[in-house]
């Protein structure tokens, strides 16, 4: 199980480019912007601007994806999470959202209609949970 990240980003929400841009770096871990410029348009049907991807780098560095280290003239690029702990981020976000509906009718009946090996996940994640509650409760008497 993936924890959630200590750093958590400013903003989840990226555009497609911003996407594309981010599991390039994630696929290197530490990259140039020529590097990813160059690995953009090897795809013969892309067209970018070296100047659209350092846009796009910025706003990724702005909102707390990633950071930027200088060595000499070159900036190389590198994630602030692992691209696991950003899928933690987004499905903990995705179901902090679900659960603002605050109805628990509508919960259950969205839930009754799960398929079985969903309905198995959910039970098997209330036993998680109620194992990890009883072990902090343990440790807390103790």
């Amino acid at each position: 199980m993936t924890p959630l990240p200590k750093h958590r980003p400013k903003q989840l929400s990226l555009g497609p480019l911003e996407s594309e841009l981010l599991n390039i770096i994630w696929d290197s871990t530490r990259i140039s912007a020529t590097d990813i410029h160059d690995r953009i348009l090897a795809d013969p049907d892309r067209e970018l601007a070296y100047g659209s991807v350092m846009t796009v780098l910025r706003r990724l560095e702005q909102k707390g994806w990633i950071a930027c280290d200088k060595e000499g003239r070159t900036f190389y690029w590198r994630t602030l999470i692992s691209r696991e702990e950003a899928q933690a981020l987004t499905a903990y976000h995705q179901l902090n959202r679900f659960l603002e509906v605050g109805d628990a009718d509508i919960v259950a009946a969205f839930a009754n209609d799960l398929d079985r090996a969903s309905m198995d996940k959910l039970e098997a994640i209330a036993t998680r949970l109620k194992t990890i509650r009883q072990s902090r409760e343990q440790s807390q008497e103790g």
